[in-house]
């Protein structure tokens, strides 16, 4: 008897990760467990924070793959993740895969993530998720890049949804829908473009020069997103923007300079305009469409 590779299902065993800090300002890692595909490492420490690397240990994603990561920074501690090598979701003949991250970031915590190239190859169809949980105060830098298709191909299809808090209120909400290619490469979507890359803060705004492509959140946050054919350009720039948000201060969310976040927590008949929108969606929330060279624009 055969076994169809749509049907065949992996185990979702998640990795996990949770780093915490002592009174005394030393940081510990309090579980690194593997998973089905990613292994947890631990670097040489730097001395404000711990590193981990994840580790692939093993081919994917296949039809059936279920990939889960969960992160978990404790009060004051700080995490640095580096990731090796990209990902790449090969064809799923029929099949679907799925990558899920969750984040919790305590209050005074920071993660700093500078993700490699998700790709998803021709015949691939998958999901991805990351749910990020931030605290008061907390904050997280992200890099992450998404790629359609290998060299030559056009690539499968992708839906990657984005939900992050901050104090529990929703900070940024996101939906790329990349399904059908003939959408998504009407002029306007993606059009030639088949890279995605972002760097993302979150919980405070990075100071410094403007980029032209940069979008302040609606809350503590910001955001610099781009489009391009290939992904050498692309890498080339957003890492000259980690690098510098990575070296700058990021300035503190300040009700009394811009009370646009005070207004999404205090809904009410004296706010119009949230009255106004009381029957939509949040500002925070959006579909997300590729316009011209950047997204997020």
């Amino acid at each position: 008897m055969t076994t169809s590779t749509a049907a065949r299902a992996e185990p979702a065993d998640p990795t996990v990760l949770a780093v915490e800090r002592e009174g005394t300002g030393r940081h510990l890692v309090r579980e690194l467990r593997p998973g089905a595909f990613l292994a947890p490492r631990p670097l040489l420490p730097a001395p404000d924070r711990v590193r981990v690397a994840l580790v692939g240990t093993r081919a994917g994603l296949l039809a059936g793959d279920r990939l889960e990561l969960r992160v978990s920074v404790g009060p004051g501690a700080r995490l640095e993740l580096v990731e090796p090598s990209g990902l790449v979701a090969y064809h799923h003949r029929g099949g679907s895969s799925s990558w899920r991250a969750r984040v919790d970031i305590a209050e005074g915590g920071e993660l700093r993530w500078d993700a490699r190239p998700f790709v998803v190859g021709d015949g691939a169809r998958t999901e991805r998720s990351m749910d990020v949980a931030l605290a008061a105060g907390a904050r997280m830098l992200w890099r992450d890049t998404l790629v359609l298709g290998r060299s030559g191909e056009p690539g499968g299809s992708v839906r990657s949804t984005t939900h992050v808090t901050c104090d529990g209120e929703e900070l940024l909400v996101e939906d790329l829908d990349l399904t059908e290619r003939r959408v998504r490469e009407l002029p306007g979507v993606l059009g030639p473009n088949r890279v995605i890359g972002s760097v993302t803060a979150l919980g405070a705004r990075p100071d410094g020069p403007p980029h032209p492509y940069r979008t302040d959140l609606a809350g503590p946050g910001a955001q610099v997103r781009l489009l391009d054919p290939a992904a050498p350009a692309i890498e080339a720039e957003l890492a000259a923007v980690w690098e510098d948000w990575c070296r700058r201060d990021w300035r503190p969310y300040d009700l009394a300079h811009d009370g646009r976040w005070e207004k999404e927590r205090c809904p009410g008949p004296s706010n119009p305009r949230r009255r106004r929108e009381s029957d939509g969606v949040s500002p925070a929330r959006k579909q997300l469409r590729a316009r011209g060279r950047s997204v997020g624009n």
